[in-house]
């Protein structure tokens, strides 16, 4: 990134104590930021180093791309009942196939969710408490 994204990242890494050399470059323009430095440094269009630092540019976007991709596709795929201690993928499945919806199971009462395969009364408890 540009001159913003640079002193974000300045100020990320302040805070974790680590020290590694950074540089931002802006796409527009091909800028290159250095930290503390007011004026970017402008490298030849046909430069090596301009291609360098565009490539690294281009890997760290991509990774930071396919990681929130993952990110939000694990979360398609999550709900509060993976933070009840006992519900594994099957008892959740059996829930929302019974139940429709979290919010339908939050509602239920413990003898209703014991109508479930595998839910016993401890389990019962443990979902409305967690719910």
């Amino acid at each position: 990134g540009g001159k913003g994204q640079l002193n974000a990242a300045l100020a990320a890494m302040e805070e974790t104590g680590m020290n590694v050399p950074m540089a931002g470059l802006a796409k527009e323009n091909e800028e290159l930021f250095l930290p503390g430095q007011p004026i970017p440094v402008i490298l030849p269009r046909d430069s090596q180093a301009l291609y360098l630092v565009q490539r690294i540019r281009d890997e760290a976007h991509r990774f930071a791309i396919t990681f929130h991709r993952k990110k939000r596709s694990k979360q398609t795929f999550t709900s509060s009942l993976d933070s009840v201690p006992g519900i594994g993928p099957k008892k959740k499945k059996a829930l929302i196939k019974q139940f429709g919806s979290v919010a339908a199971i939050r509602e239920a009462s413990e003898e209703e969710l014991l109508t479930v395969d595998g839910i016993n009364a401890a389990l019962a408890a443990q979902i409305k408490a967690n719910l």
